[in-house]
């Protein structure tokens, strides 16, 4: 999957099968309740059929109509092997749909005046620094939230790949190619969570902090986190997921240990406002009969519709309508914004983690109704088949489209595994390596930091890289000055396979190659 990680699977390509799906629009029409509670009546079914489809685990949902939750269940198991069952209280991790919960704390604090959308990214986070001064002085806060910032898709995720903290992370853009600013879209996840970091450094605090305090405090949402530790802490929480030997286990989340994949739980702080809510479908409800009610909370209004309605309306458009009668797609401040095919407004989101987590929501306030859908499992488009299903029952009295067979190849397809020379033969007479102390020594880009290629006590040549502890990556021969290496678990799919070429003093590892940054100089010999 060139130009982004696979560990962020690229949800609005996939959540564009939604928006280009039908015919032209049409007028919006009012819609008879009954047609809603014959939609929820089909719910249990329609989860219980892609289940069986898909074999997944464990899946959470809930409905909200207004201020009334209308269903909440769960599904299935919190784990396999264990008879813990999924309810709707049982906290999965949000991967992307972090964002839109994260837009809704910004709304907060432009409301209560401290910041708007147009407050420049500088104003309170002075070392802010892109690629252009012009950018760097003028990106505002909702430059960075719509992904308009110029910045290339998925910056920064190989960094914190390589376990650099957030503030290198974030110091480090400055060293990417921009695409034309204001005009142009490209997901970002580090590009939000630098937004995110100046918001919360207005309010004098931390994000997770201000999260809790301005959004999840005041809706009731008790189960709900942007602290990876509270998710850890949660009795009631659901692991992810990953297909081996093609059932699901609970999954290999990051990292190397001599080359080894190993079993640890993965840290999402880093970009905390952009993947790291955990939350459960209760609280999810809570949450979105806040948006349904533009902003009112239980207690009353909690952000003004003023400061919330600039979220959910479109500010960048992700890809243009390909036919007559299609329709583009578009971002605002951490909300997807589409048009149904009735005409209705719908706004959403996805989160996906490739170490088992697979979310959606979807709210359309011309009905009145939100519906989302939280899984523990490899990301296969069930959470979103289902919101499209129970939104085509909602407008239409029927499903139009088989949702599942639409959105399951473009999952499918961002799994393929990466590399020039994955599912490639070895040549059958290779040209021989050179001396193996040869390649060894550090190496070094301004990016990506410092490497080293040593001998290994097996006399092999490995690769370190990263910041402590390292990862470590077996260099295997393949033809002349070409090595391998297999990339991540959580950052390339199974069967992926990187180059990692030697030539001239420099060593270009394929996998970290995007936007040319993968190219490292020798600058010492082995230690």
């Amino acid at each position: 999957m060139p130009e982004s990680s696979f560990r962020y699977l690229p949800v609005a390509v996939i959540m564009s099968a939604y928006a280009c799906a039908g015919a032209a629009d049409a007028p919006a029409i009012a819609v008879a309740q009954d047609r809603v509670d014959r939609a929820v009546a089909r719910i249990d079914g329609m989860a219980a059929s892609l289940m069986k489809r898909t074999g997944i685990p464990g899946m959470a949902v809930a409905v909200v109509q207004g201020k009334r939750v209308v269903y909440a269940r769960g599904f299935g198991v919190r784990a396999v092997g264990s008879p813990q069952r999924v309810d709707a209280d049982t906290v999965f991790q949000l991967a992307s749909m972090s964002k839109s919960i994260g837009a809704s704390v910004v709304a907060q604090q432009v409301g209560a005046g401290g910041i708007t959308w147009d407050t420049p990214v500088r104003k309170h986070l002075p070392w802010f620094n892109l690629g252009n001064a012009y950018v760097s002085e003028n990106i505002t806060i909702g430059d960075l939230y719509a992904h308009r910032s110029g910045l290339p898709d998925h910056a920064g995720d190989t960094l914190e790949e390589l376990g650099y903290p957030q503030a290198e992370i974030l110091r480090r853009l400055n060293q990417l190619p921009l695409t034309p600013f204001r005009n142009s879209y490209a997901y970002t996840n580090y590009g939000m969570t630098g937004a995110a970091m100046a918001v919360a450094a207005a309010a004098g605090t931390d994000w997770a902090s201000l999260s809790e305090q301005v959004l999840y405090r005041p809706l009731g949402m008790a189960s709900t986190s942007s602290r990876f530790a509270d998710f850890q802490a949660r009795p009631n929480r659901a692991p992810g997921h990953v297909k081996e030997n093609g059932v699901f286990v609970i999954g290999p989340e990051r990292g190397t240990a001599a080359g080894q994949q190993h079993w640890v739980a993965y840290n999402t702080d880093p970009q905390s406002p952009s993947g790291g809510v955990s939350s459960s479908a209760n609280d999810i409800a809570r949450w979105m009969s806040f948006l349904l009610a533009g902003g009112a909370g239980p207690d009353g209004p909690l952000v003004p519709a003023a400061a919330l309605l600039p979220a959910m309306t479109p500010k960048s458009m992700i890809r243009e309508a390909s036919a007559l009668g299609q329709r583009a797609s578009y971002y605002g401040y951490g909300f997807f914004v589409d048009t149904s095919e009735a005409g209705r407004a719908v706004l959403s989101h996805s989160g996906a983690f490739s170490w088992g987590a697979s979310t959606n929501f979807a709210i359309m306030p011309s009905v009145n109704v939100g519906m989302v859908v939280l899984t523990n499992a490899w990301p296969t488009g069930i959470a979103e088949a289902l919101v499209a299903q129970f939104n085509d029952l909602v407008q239409y009295g029927a499903v139009r489209h088989d949702w599942f067979a639409l959105y399951a190849p473009a999952f499918a397809a961002a799994f393929k595994p990466q590399g020039e020379l994955a599912g490639k033969a070895r040549p059958a007479q290779p040209a021989p390596a050179q001396a193996l102390q040869t390649y060894t020594g550090v190496y070094r880009n301004d990016y990506h930091g410092a490497l080293q290629v040593l001998r290994s006590e097996q006399g092999a040549l490995e690769l370190r890289i990263g910041a402590a502890p390292q990862l470590v990556f077996p260099l295997r021969h393949w033809d002349g000055d070409t090595f391998t290496f297999v990339p991540p678990n959580d950052s390339a799919p199974p069967g992926s396979l990187s180059k990692a070429q030697f030539s001239e003093g420099k060593l270009a590892l394929e996998h970290y190659n995007h936007q040319g940054l993968g190219v490292f100089a020798r600058t010492a010999a082995a230690p």
